[in-house]
């Protein structure tokens, strides 16, 4: 796949699927998530709605440029968000993050795109959004939150099996897979499916250093509200019931602050994307990229 070298100097790795005279979905992953964790088949459906879709590993995860060494507390860093006190440092935040995607519309010559991404995915595009306006046509954000910890807080269990250590071993950590039962869909859990894409995520890169650095990312970068509620920009916020990492009201929220929003709160949908909702997911995205190009006609 290609690299785009920005002049950060972060390198990410991306993947083109469709048309490139079609609207530009750019799609992130969300916490240690490579591109691959949005399946080909899901990304085929999403092109079938006449959409050019652009994935990339983010820093520090997949084959895009790692931070090794560089060392933080994510737990120190939320102590002083929640205190009020100054942060102690931190490698990067969302807003980092949010301009390593407008950095690769850059490499790719788009100067607008459409927004897509899934849990912390979604906390980089809203800060796209917030910090980066004119490059943003429309907002997907999915089973995510708005950064204010009082609301979308995750059960005790689904905080505990996010955050439990990746077993370096490789059978291991596919079984440890295992433990997202927790907060996935009900409906449709899946273990072999689950297991499989363990497999295709450690084979391409296990690099479990990252998550102390992402996690530090969404800590530092706080509360988006304020934001949220000034932006003018179309917005699509999907949510499901069975949301135990991070629970409905996240969504809900988001759609409250950001005006003129859609709320899609799907019964049967936990923090994953299970194959039986794709179509779903498919038609809303597609559904509100045509909607958002019709206003704008």
């Amino acid at each position: 796949m290609p690299r785009a070298v920005l002049p950060s100097g972060i390198e990410l790795e991306y993947r083109t699927t469709g048309d490139s005279s079609h609207p530009v979905l750019l799609v992130v992953s969300g916490y240690t998530s490579q591109l691959i964790s949005w399946p080909q088949g899901y990304i085929d459906r999403i092109v079938a709605e006449d959409l050019f879709v652009v994935q990339f590993d983010n820093r520090d995860v997949g084959l895009s440029t790692k931070l090794d060494g560089q060392t933080v507390s994510p737990g120190a860093v939320l102590e002083a968000v929640l205190a009020g006190e100054p942060l102690p440092p931190v490698p990067y935040t969302l807003s980092d993050m949010a301009a390593d995607g407008i950095g690769l519309l850059d490499h790719l010559g788009v100067e607008r795109a459409h927004v897509i991404g899934n849990s912390m995915g979604g906390m980089i595009v809203q800060t796209m959004a917030i910090e980066h306006p004119t490059r943003i046509a429309s907002v997907v954000s999915v089973m995510s939150s708005t950064g204010d910890p009082r609301v979308g807080s995750p059960t005790p269990e689904a905080r505990q099996a996010l955050l439990a250590p990746s077993p370096p071993d490789r059978d291991d950590y596919i079984a440890a897979s295992l433990d997202a039962k927790v907060y996935m869909s009900k409906k449709y859990y899946d273990p072999e499916w689950m297991q499989t894409i363990a497999a295709a995520q450690y084979d391409r890169c296990f690099y479990p250093e990252g998550a102390t650095r992402h996690l530090a990312a969404i800590y530092a970068t706080g509360d988006r509200s304020a934001g949220l509620a000034e932006l003018d920009v179309p917005m699509l916020v999907i949510h499901g019931r069975d949301d135990t990492l991070i629970t409905p009201q996240g969504g809900e929220r988001t759609a409250e602050l950001v005006a003129g929003s859609r709320y899609l709160l799907l019964s049967d949908m936990g923090h994953d994307m299970p194959r039986p909702l794709w179509p779903v997911f498919a038609e809303a995205i597609g559904g509100h990229v045509r909607a958002t190009l019709a206003s704008a006609s």
